[in-house]
């Protein structure tokens, strides 16, 4: 195993000097942040973990926060002590590129989904693998319900075969020997490109490549509400930590908060380049978008004028008031510590940054 754990640097986080914005007449004013890129923070130094060979797919932290698991376009699923970069160890057995990953309640078990048309369970110490589930065509997003029971995962529309979601529960074991799923939803019409579970296991929000927005029943499949708001592919869609609202991130430039009930839609948060991936922080009024350029635009272009930064938004107002730098490539994905006070990135070009905010980033309020 090769060194998991260097130092990449300064981490660029300014926050700076204050302008006023009037929201709404007769409210008073919201003083923000303003921004100024280049002024950077020198306290505080990134950690950057090498485990990958290919462009990261997706991070995800588990529900203390402790562990931190990356997935990539090579076979490898990767664990990580999040409060160091030490590198844990890896889930070996894919044969192709790992598009999604989860682990249930308590870290027990790990859900992976692939490129290599099966969908993996592992047991989360151990790294043993405990059931595989063969699909037609590649999984392209998997998670576990909220008690952990249920998996549902995403099946692409490819090489003839339909887009599936399929929903398994694992106190019955034959479901998953035999790779009979209790039940099994078609979507003939654009395929899955993101889905998580809502509130209590009662049903999935699930992004499509056409923008569309669905909400299917985890007990009956049929579809609760359906909402466009996206012009384009969702690319990610992340909870919040009380999941009562989640957030979307789309091809068309902008990501969105909508509402978990009935996707009523919130807020939009717009940029210049597509946004690949979208966390809410789950103690302040704070979300972070990752993306940049098309990974197959970007030749000779520079790390600024791709708009490789992750950068972050107030919710209340929808404006920008930080970036951070650090990648060469766009961001695939971004997720946020439970505890709020760090956030980790992973990108194309193969490494995932753990940042940990300076002092600065807590003392600062928004003053209305």
């Amino acid at each position: 195993m090769h060194e998991a754990l260097s130092l990449a640097g300064p981490l660029p986080f300014s926050l700076t000097r204050k302008r006023c914005i009037r929201p709404h007449p007769g409210n008073g004013s919201l003083c923000l942040p303003f921004m100024l890129v280049g002024v950077v923070s020198a306290a505080m130094k990134p950690i950057l973990l090498q485990g990958h060979e290919r462009s990261i797919t997706q991070i995800k932290y588990n529900r203390e926060g402790d562990l931190l698991f990356t997935v990539a376009k090579d076979p490898i699923v990767n664990v990580w002590y999040s409060v160091n970069g030490e590198r844990l160890g890896t889930y070996t057995g894919h044969t192709g590129a790992v598009w999604c990953v989860d682990a249930d309640w308590d870290t027990r078990h790990v859900l992976t989904g692939s490129a290599d048309n099966s969908c993996r369970l592992w047991d989360c110490e151990t790294g043993k693998q405990l059931a595989l589930v063969k699909t037609n065509s590649a999984v392209r997003t998997c998670g576990f319900d909220f008690g952990g029971n249920i998996i549902m995962f995403s099946t692409d529309k490819q090489m003839g075969y339909q887009c599936f979601v399929s929903f398994f529960d694992l106190r019955d074991s034959s479901q998953l020997e035999d790779n009979e799923p209790y039940m099994k939803i078609p979507c003939s019409e654009s395929k899955i490109t993101s889905a998580v579970w809502g509130p209590l296991g009662e049903f999935i929000i699930v992004g499509h490549e056409n923008g569309e927005l669905n909400q299917f029943s985890a007990k009956s499949g049929e579809v609760l509400v359906n909402v466009k708001e996206h012009t384009k592919q969702i690319n990610d869609i992340q909870t919040s930590r009380d999941m009562t609202m989640f957030v979307t991130a789309s091809k068309d430039n902008t990501a969105k908060l909508f509402d978990s009930t009935n996707l009523d839609h919130l807020k939009t948060f717009r940029t210049e380049r597509p946004v690949n991936s979208a966390a809410l922080s789950p103690i302040f009024d704070h979300v972070v978008l990752g993306g940049g350029q098309e990974a197959m635009d970007v030749t000779t272009t520079s790390t600024r004028i791709g708009k490789f930064e992750a950068r972050y938004f107030h919710l209340g107002v929808e404006e920008e008031f930080g970036r951070v730098k650090g990648h060469f490539g766009p961001i695939n994905s971004v997720a946020f510590h439970p505890d709020g006070k760090s956030y980790s990135s992973g990108g194309e070009d193969g490494y995932v940054r753990i940042h940990y905010f300076d002092p600065q980033y807590f003392e600062f309020e928004f003053e209305v």
